[in-house]
């Protein structure tokens, strides 16, 4: 077990948001008309993942434009580069991290998580989990939550071995597995990940999903657990609409059961 303790996050029931801040035109009367879409979007989700870390690297100074355009209980979580996961595949990757570390880093006290999205051939090695979470977590004792995508990673040991370091398995939908249908690893934080089903970056979903979403988040809100719901169904601008749905749904759930947390 590491020693570091990870710093407290600020109460928060849950943060939902999108992959990424663009905002389809038919919705912009429910956002502010002014600022950049950033500012504009950080006026009604308090929660947004970047994807396009995984592409390319962003300059240091641009994460910190980024942090000072939104508000002070904003955060972002940011995936990691396909250098680390991808190319090294878990293996002698610290200098690639450290690199990415030193550019997100800009985002100070803003920055949520990280976002760790496996290629669908890596499968699970207990030594390099060990190796790659052990260096991790010497540099950075944030919250981590880890997107795989080999059936190998969903048993007892994959599960155990991720809580020893804080990790949150995320759950992803399209689902791959029966055993992927839940959230996993470390239960203090819960991270699902919308991709778009049954078309993926483009379904949108419906009212029976959202509300099972809703219950799924309050039901691991009052186990204690941080939660995000990140919709990256964004290809035709579905992800804003099914967010601000389901902040509704939460906001009509909490007014319901008289819950002021």
């Amino acid at each position: 077990m590491r020693s570091t303790t990870r710093a407290a996050e600020p109460v928060q029931p849950w943060r939902i948001g999108c992959a990424g801040w663009s905002l389809p035109r038919a919705l912009w009367p429910v956002f502010p008309p002014e600022g950049s879409h950033l500012q504009r979007y950080a006026q009604r989700f308090d929660a947004v993942e970047i994807d396009t870390s995984f592409y390319r690297p962003h300059r240091r100074e641009t994460y910190e434009r980024w942090a000072a355009s939104t508000p002070e209980g904003f955060r972002f979580a940011v995936k990691l580069p396909k250098a680390v996961t991808h190319e090294h595949r878990l293996v002698d990757a610290m200098p690639a991290f450290e690199e990415f570390a030193a550019q997100v880093g800009g985002l100070g006290n803003k920055l949520g998580a990280l976002v760790v999205q496996l290629p669908p051939s890596l499968a699970f090695d207990a030594g390099v989990v060990r190796g790659f979470f052990s260096a991790l977590r010497r540099r950075h004792p944030g919250a981590v939550v880890l997107e795989p995508r080999h059936r190998s990673w969903f048993t007892p040991q994959a599960e155990g071995l991720l809580s020893i370091f804080e990790v949150a398995r995320v759950l992803a939908d399209p689902v791959l597995f029966d055993e992927a249908a839940a959230p996993g690893g470390w239960p203090g934080l819960v991270y699902l990940r919308l991709h778009g089903s049954p078309r993926r970056y483009w379904s949108a979903y419906g009212d029976g999903l959202l509300a099972r979403l809703a219950q799924r988040l309050q039901l691991a809100k009052e186990d204690g657990a941080q939660c995000w719901c990140v919709f990256d169904n964004t290809a035709g601008g579905e992800a804003t609409g099914n967010a601000l749905a389901l902040q509704r749904l939460l906001e009509n759930q909490r007014s319901t059961r008289g819950d002021g947390t």
